[in-house]
Order: structure tokens, then sequence, then C-alpha cells
């Protein structure tokens, strides 16, 4: 399997499926899944003539199990290890949830010419916790919530949050068991130390100076009934701090909504690109 290894010799594991000399795309997963959860945009846009690329976050997926490093800025390090092992140059980054965080803070920091554009998808940013300059965050007993059970009680807690995740507790929605079974798969597959570890960096970075550092064409996606991520809070004001953001919201739309409605997701990512 391909890996390139981080400055701390830790292995990210990859992907990297499509004509070398093609348009890349890469993409960036949430918390606590791997690239698999991107199986469906992967398989759409390699159709379509692109390459595409997505990673195991350190400590998720098929990555090192190791013991640091669970932070923005070390998650970031790590992109730019691959992207210059690959020497990608470019790309179009797509990230969802923390791994719209994990975009934000690489292509404000990226090399010149490595990046055409970037993607938001129901992403952390600008922050996610409730402070005094976000007064209307999630509560920081939520983040230790979820720590505490992703600690000691995570193969339940994980099954059980992929209702919220995917919508499936709200009336009438279809439940599709083996989606579930999916997410949770993904999530066991990596260090419960990682992902406890890992709260802080996804529900306390503040993204605000890499969203206003972003010089490249950006969209932005959301869905309305984001049970996670509240967009709101999110979305919305990441949209207004990125300079000439594109904002597309999905009204009844869940977090999980590249899984749940990939066909409509694709197709506006598809018209971002090749716009």
């Amino acid at each position: 399997m391909p890996f390139v290894t981080a400055v701390d010799k830790t292995e990210i594991f990859y992907k990297d499926w499509g004509n070398t000399d093609a348009p890349v795309v890469m993409f960036h997963h949430g918390w606590p899944l791997s690239s698999d959860d991107w199986d469906a945009q992967m398989m759409f846009f390699v159709q379509k003539g692109y390459r595409v690329i997505a990673h195991d976050r350190r400590g998720h997926g098929r990555s090192t199990q190791s013991a640091g490093g669970h932070d923005m800025d070390t998650y970031v390090a790590d992109v730019i290890a691959l992207t210059d092992a690959l020497d990608l140059h470019d790309a179009v980054h797509v990230g969802h949830s923390t791994g719209g965080g994990e975009v934000a803070r690489y292509v404000a920091r990226a090399k010149p010419g490595r990046v055409k554009k970037a993607v938001l998808v129901s992403a952390v940013a600008p922050i996610m916790v409730k402070t005094d300059a976000n007064p209307d965050g999630v509560p920081m007993d939520v983040f230790d919530m979820v720590r505490e059970q992703t600690a000691t009680n995570r193969s339940q807690f994980y099954y059980d949050f992929t209702l919220p995740f995917f919508g499936y507790n709200r009336d009438g929605a279809e439940v599709k068991e083996a989606v579930r079974l999916n997410w949770w798969r993904q999530g066991m597959m990596g260090s419960a130390l990682a992902h406890t570890l890992g709260i802080k960096a996804f529900s306390e970075t503040d993204f605000t100076d890499d969203l206003k550092a972003i010089d490249v064409p950006t969209l932005v996606l959301h869905g309305e009934d984001d049970q996670v991520v509240p967009f709101a809070t999110t979305g919305k004001m990441s949209a207004d701090i990125v300079k000439d953001a594109k904002l597309i919201t999905y009204p009844g739309f869940p977090h999980g909504m590249p899984v749940t409605n990939a066909d409509r997701i694709n197709a506006d990512l598809l018209a971002f690109i090749e716009g």
C-alpha cells in the first residue's frame, strides 16, 4: 500500500487513482473516519478523467496510530509532506468537517502554485467551540462528552453517532444500516487515543486567520440541517470571511451529505471545479 513518511516518521496512507497527468482533486476526510468516506466522490471524479487523491489522517484508518501529533498544525504538516512527495500542482482541495479545517489551514500555508481551488464541505471553520469571541458556538461540555465517550465507550458511541450524522433521526428518514456500519467500520479502524486527542483539534482550533489568507476560488457547501457542525456558526461565517467565496446551502441535508446526497454534492463540486 502507498505511504508517505511524515517528519516524525509517522506513515500516512494515501490513495492515488487516475492518470498522473490529469487535473488533481484531493480529498480530506472528517473525524474519526478515513479516506474511504470519499468513495462516492473519488469514483465519480476518476470516471470524469480526474486524478483523485485522499489520505488517512494520522491515527485514522490505515495510517500509523501515532501517540502524538494530533493537532491541526501537524495534520497540515502531514498534508504538506504528501503533496510535496507527489509534487502536486494546481490541485483542488476538498475537505469535509475536520478535513475542511485542514483544507483551510493547508491552503492558507501552501507553496505558490500548489492549490488551484478550495472547497469546504460541512466544515468546522472558523471555530466550533463556544468562547467569549464566539458566543454562539457549541458549549465545551458537548465536546467533553464526546471525549469521554470516545475514550471509554467508543464502539457504541460511534454506532449511535451515525444517527444525527446522517440525519437518520429525522422523521421520515430512510435509514440505511450498511451506511451506518461503514461509518462505524472506518471509525473503529483508527486509534482511540488519536480520536480522543483529535477532538481538541477540530473543536478548538480557530481558523479565522487561515480563512482570511485564502486567495484562491473557494466554494462553501453546508447542509442547513447539520446537527453536528451547525451551519449558522460555521459554514455561513466561513463564506463571509473568505474573499469572494461562493456559498451553497441545502435545506434538510445532514452533516454526512457527501454520502447521503452524493449525486447533488458531486454535481455541485464538478460545476465549481470546471467553472
